[in-house]
């Protein structure tokens, strides 16, 4: 039986653990995500009423994570939206729904929340199935107007970003450096950095903007 829930303080290990196993040489040789886990939840711009973990018979194997974000408009107003990542489900329990039925229950509850936009960077095969789409149908770019493939939008309110051109900020939090994530991934058990084919999707997929 699956139960999704709020993150409780004794979760805080499993769900390291689950994100580290999850994208552990997904995109790179090693990952960071389990470290951003780490640090976000003492940041302002963290909202613990958005962090879930999925639990399978008693067991926590996966969670997602919000952080504030920002939209500005052509005349400089502000508006706060969401952001969230990573999302993590156990390797072995991966493709079973699971990640779904998290991202929907938080969709759910942001709506509650008032906020009516989410904005992403994943892969799109991953994300367009939840209503996610390219930024730049939603006229959302990063500053200088560039409009990264990987940068994807979802309006929880139908119709909430139509008829302005919007540039994306981020919180604080996720500008860490790799040299930060990589000491604290040594002070955990080693597991085996290696190349993988994802790790060349990603480099393609991030580095690519739409024109």
């Amino acid at each position: 039986m699956l139960v999704i829930r709020n993150e409780r303080p004794e979760d805080y290990a499993a769900v390291e653990e689950l994100t580290r196993k999850a994208f552990y040489n997904m995109y790179m040789p090693g990952c960071t995500e389990h470290y951003l886990v780490h640090i976000m939840r003492e940041h302002e711009d963290f909202l613990p009423q958005l962090d879930f973990v999925a639990e399978l018979d008693g067991r926590v194997i996966g969670n997602i994570m919000y952080t504030r974000a920002w939209l500005t408009d052509g005349e400089g107003n502000r508006k706060e939206i969401l952001t969230f990542g990573p999302v993590s489900i156990l390797p072995e329990l991966q493709r079973r729904g699971y990640g779904k039925a998290l991202m929907e229950h938080s969709f759910a509850r942001a709506l509650e929340l008032g906020y009516d936009a989410v904005v992403i960077f994943g892969s799109p095969a991953n994300y367009v199935s939840r209503g996610f789409v390219s930024c730049k149908k939603h006229r959302v770019s990063l500053v200088g107007g560039l409009y990264p493939a990987a940068m994807l939008v979802k309006e929880l309110v139908p119709g909430a970003l139509a008829g302005k051109t919007w540039t994306y900020a981020d919180s604080p939090v996720m500008h860490f450096t790799p040299e930060e994530a990589q000491r604290y991934d040594d002070a955990l058990p080693p597991m085996e950095k290696r190349w993988m084919p994802s790790q060349e999707e990603f480099y393609i997929m991030s580095h690519a903007s739409l024109t």
